[in-house]
């Protein structure tokens, strides 16, 4: 009985939950960064007047660097110390979001947003890295990576209420400084509260490995978003295979190097392995339905953009009570490995049900199936997440967690290439089949454009468009439901596989 107690986890005090809501607050920002400037377009487009190249590079830069960066970010916590790096990447964040405020060029705000990518992509590491160190506990840690979820879904839903309550009030330059207090607080108490850990065994950071992921990492993701938005081309798909072909010799120098940047004897892990897997085939599937819930609320149901906004709060309410009621509570009583299987069948039966939104009851049923996606899938994000970092040795837990959020972040970007194909395959084809002739090429294109051209159409025309188009809309985004419940379906055949699987002991 001694040796039982003496062998008992360590739980965690007072001063780790108040580290937990210090690591939670960069999260947010990091959430609401990926999304609020989508609002400022138009006061900045007028302000700063970009061209059409320039203002996608501002949207996008963000994004594209903290992907690039994270597998590099996650190794360099472990090498020089998690807290470390998130307090420099925190000071970095704070600092870039001010002079951003105040660009006053294009290029200057590209990159001041390419920056802020850079230092963002310390924080997702670094905090859940910590989280590793800080609860020792196997039921305290999966509620505190349900917080840290949930730090993420808070900042992606009130994003763009905190964005558009500024934007009314202040010039587009104000939404980059909420962040700014929230770094300053982490700065000050962060020294405080969060305890510093690295691999005291570590090595040189491999600068070949460094500019190999980067180049890999930013040109696989940049292929797939603009063949997303712009359809396959020759360039493009030979973007595509050179992103391939960099990220093979980079996979191949990790085998051969003593300290890699990416350890690449992790995926040797069962547990982590399939839960990688499980965990990209459920964000590839949620990214890819998601761009179309937001137009189909707006374009199809006809809901202004505050309506719409509200329309999707559920869907974050349900990220929450799911990580941080569900999860701990349901691991506790059937094992995680039920939870997950369980949580990602839930999670293709609400794909299922918004696969039926069509009617008056459409808002509904897209709502209530909604709700049962995340209902279903914040266990397994917060058990999953759990998994992949417990599994990894401590030392490499920064690599670990950097594995996972790339994994995110690319199959996130994938789903909105493979499914917003698909499903503007579907819409032009069902538009072509409605017996409408002499349609202008920007009605055939996407929604929005039908839209649009309907405003310049005669009234008998456009009353037979719009109807059509929504219509052919309503039918793409039903397939991408049927489509994303399929992958989540076989995300949970992999989850059960991987709990009849014993995972080596660390």
């Amino acid at each position: 009985m001694n040796d039982l107690t003496a062998t008992a986890p360590a739980r965690a005090t007072a001063r780790e939950w108040w580290g937990l809501a210090v690591i939670a607050l960069p999260c947010l920002v990091y959430a609401m960064d990926l999304t609020v400037l989508n609002l400022a377009v138009p006061a900045l487009s007028r302000a700063l007047a970009p061209s059409a190249s320039q203002l996608l590079w501002i949207i996008d830069i963000y994004g594209f660097l903290v992907a690039g960066c994270l597998i590099t970010m996650g190794t360099l916590g472990d090498r020089i110390g998690r807290r470390r790096l998130l307090l420099a990447g925190a000071a970095f964040f704070a600092v870039a979001s001010v002079l951003a405020a105040f660009a006053r060029t294009p290029a200057e705000l590209i990159a001041l947003r390419a920056l802020l990518g850079m230092a963002g992509a310390t924080l997702a590491p670094s905090t859940l890295s910590l989280i590793r160190n800080m609860f020792h506990d196997e039921t305290q840690r999966q509620f505190a990576i349900g917080v840290w979820i949930t730090a993420f879904s808070v900042g992606s839903a009130i994003g763009p209420l905190v964005g558009g309550w500024l934007l009314e009030h202040f010039w587009w330059g104000s939404v980059f400084l909420p962040a700014v207090p929230v770094m300053v607080l982490l700065l000050v108490l962060g020294p405080r509260l969060l305890p510093e850990y690295r691999d005291q065994n570590a090595g040189r950071i491999d600068l070949p490995s460094v500019l190999l992921s980067l180049a890999a990492v930013l040109g696989l993701i940049y292929a797939v978003k603009a063949m997303a938005e712009h359809g396959p081309s020759l360039p493009r798909l030979a973007l595509l295979l050179a992103g391939l072909g960099v990220g093979a010799v980079f996979l191949r120098r990790q085998r051969q190097i003593p300290y890699p940047l990416l350890e690449l004897r992790l995926f040797a892990i069962p547990a982590f392995r399939t839960a990688i897997v499980a965990y990209a085939l459920s964000c590839l599937a949620m990214f890819g339905i998601y761009i179309f819930i937001a137009q189909f609320l707006q374009m199809v149901l006809m809901l202004s953009p505050l309506q719409a906004g509200w329309a999707t709060v559920p869907w974050a309410l349900g990220f929450v009570v799911g990580s941080l009621v569900l999860a701990p509570r349901l691991a506790s009583r059937y094992g995680p490995g039920p939870v997950m299987v369980g949580g990602l069948a839930a999670a293709s039966a609400g794909m299922l049900a918004m696969a039926a939104a069509d009617g008056p009851a459409a808002l509904w049923v897209l709502v209530g199936g909604m709700i049962v996606i995340s209902l279903g899938m914040a266990p397994v994000f917060a058990i999953g997440t759990e998994q992949i970092i417990t599994s990894a040795p401590p030392e490499r837990a920064g690599a670990a967690s950097s594995i996972a959020e790339t994994a995110s972040e690319f199959s996130g970007a994938l789903g909105i290439a493979l499914f917003g194909s698909a499903g503007t395959l579907i819409y032009r084809h069902q538009l072509a089949q409605s017996g409408l002739g002499g349609l202008p090429p920007e009605a055939l294109a996407t929604l929005g454009g039908a839209l649009q051209a309907a405003e310049h159409l005669p009234a008998e025309t456009a009353r037979a468009l719009v109807p059509a188009a929504q219509a052919a809309f309503t039918d793409a985004l039903q397939f991408t439901a049927l489509a994303g419940a399929a992958l989540v379906l076989l995300a949970s055949l992999l989850a059960a596989r991987m709990q009849r699987r014993p995972t080596p002991a660390n």
